[in-house]
């Protein structure tokens, strides 16, 4: 129920926010509008507001699919138009004016993101402290020098260094890096009164085109540092099977010392030979007491690979930081976030049209539905950075140029802009079905990889 909810009052707010963004431009250019629609389909409600702006007689109306919504003007186009209100109509009024209308929605969604970036940036958030786990075997992050336990305060790319705030940003950096190619350059922190000291993450050398846990592998910074204990036990698992409780502190696994939580799930991975687990002799603390339990993992299938697993929680909460800004500083890096989301979402959009990155960066409403529940299942902040991050989403992409989309619209008065002339009725239908058949192969893409994602 979380889950629909959630995502019912994202989809409502952000369609409301774009939409009034066309509206409230509109009616200050003098465009009559007709009808304010979120949702298509039956009309769940409908009201004319008693007051109006001048000349206005807007309906608006809910209607039962909160799939999308329009703004209805007066237009020659679509309707006869009274001569004493032919200069209302939107097909009239001069080229900027068009203009301005239709960019308002877009950028009406990232100036929402702008506020609620803002709004997360003076409420604060508990996020990890930038402290590094022991990094994945052969990872890029190992071969830099990388060993675990390192504490990271300050990390930019071509030597401009700035503050790291916690575990979060630094994995917003990695990855705006891996993407682009570009090297980061991490300043760790000193130990016993040493000085703090430089490495550089070669990220330029990843072959990343998809932004998700196997590139995180890759380079090797997967999670923040955390006590390798063991959380909830599941029932008759292979952890419940070998007398493993909650609280024990993994020692060592063999031979190998334990010092975190990742590397503790790294060579649980790593427990099995071919398709058969491998028996281990793990030495747990529990009590003060020093304990040896021989521990067999199960298989489990991983894309085309087997690995370990043993049906327990693995790692202790990471040590946490409370990350908040100023009223100056929050509203400043509240804009920087969506420049930064913005710049990222065009790139990683024009990489998958030349193939540098996978379609399967794409996500649909399955997705943006279980994201939506799960970032609202932790809190408020959450669930304002997950609608921050799709309202960015929503304005970039509207303003693609799409001919059924804003930015194919601003795409034909850019034309009209260098001619001097519009697009004929001709060329714009060629285009919009064109338009319409590619948003519906995107429109396919995107559930394809919600089912194969959530269900798959």
């Amino acid at each position: 129920m979380l889950t629909v909810v959630a995502f019912i009052v994202a989809l409502g707010l952000l369609i409301a926010v774009h939409e009034y963004g066309h509206y409230r431009v509109a009616v200050a250019c003098g465009v009559k509008v007709l009808r304010f629609s979120i949702g298509f389909g039956p009309t769940l409600h409908r009201w004319k507001p008693k007051r109006q702006h001048p000349g206005q007689d807007t309906e608006f109306v809910i209607g039962a699919l909160p799939i999308g919504g329009y703004v209805k003007m007066l237009d020659e186009r679509e309707g006869p138009v009274a001569p004493e209100e032919r200069h209302r109509a939107f097909n009239t009024q001069r080229l900027r004016s068009r203009t301005a209308i239709v960019a308002a929605g877009p950028l009406a969604n990232l100036l929402l993101a702008v506020l609620l970036y803002t709004l997360v940036n003076w409420i604060g958030v508990q996020e990890p402290v930038a402290k590094l786990a022991r990094p994945v075997a052969a990872s890029l992050a190992e071969t830099a020098g990388l060993r675990g336990g390192e504490h990271v305060t300050r990390a930019g790319f071509d030597g401009d260094l700035e503050n790291v705030q916690s575990f979060e940003d630094l994995r917003w950096r990695i990855t705006r890096g891996a993407l682009d190619r570009r090297d980061l350059t991490l300043e760790i922190a000193g130990e016993g009164g040493r000085p703090s000291r430089e490495l550089v993450l070669p990220l330029s050398r990843v072959e990343a085109k998809d932004a998700d846990a196997q590139m995180f592998r890759k380079i090797g910074v997967v999670a923040p540092l955390t006590r390798p204990e063991i959380g909830e036990v599941m029932p008759k698992s292979a952890a419940d099977r070998a007398g493993l409780r909650t609280g024990d502190v993994v020692r060592t696994i063999g031979s190998v010392a334990i010092v975190d939580g990742q590397q503790l799930r790294e060579v649980i991975r790593a427990s099995v030979d071919g398709d058969q687990p491998r028996s281990q002799t793990w030495q747990i603390e529990r009590g003060g007491q020093l304990v040896k339990i021989d521990v067999v993992p199960e298989a489990r299938d991983e894309g085309a690979a087997k690995v370990g697993r043993i049906g327990a929680y693995v790692g202790a909460p990471p040590e946490m930081v409370l990350v908040r800004q100023g009223v100056v500083e929050g509203i400043r890096n509240g804009v920087v976030r969506t420049w930064e989301v913005s710049a990222l979402t065009v790139r990683m959009m024009a990489k998958m049209v030349i193939g540098e990155a996978s379609l399967k960066n794409l996500s649909g409403p399955l997705t943006i539905a279980d994201y939506a529940g799960k970032s609202a299942s932790l809190g408020l902040t959450q669930y304002l950075v997950f609608l921050a991050l799709i309202s960015v989403s929503l304005g970039v992409l509207n303003l693609m140029p799409l001919p059924v989309l804003d930015g194919g619209h601003l795409m034909y008065y850019l034309w009209e802009g260098l001619t001097g002339r519009s697009v004929s009725d001709a060329w714009m239908e060629r285009l919009q079905r064109g338009g319409v058949a590619l948003l519906l192969v995107m429109m396919s893409i995107a559930l394809f990889n919600d089912v194969t994602r959530l269900f798959g």
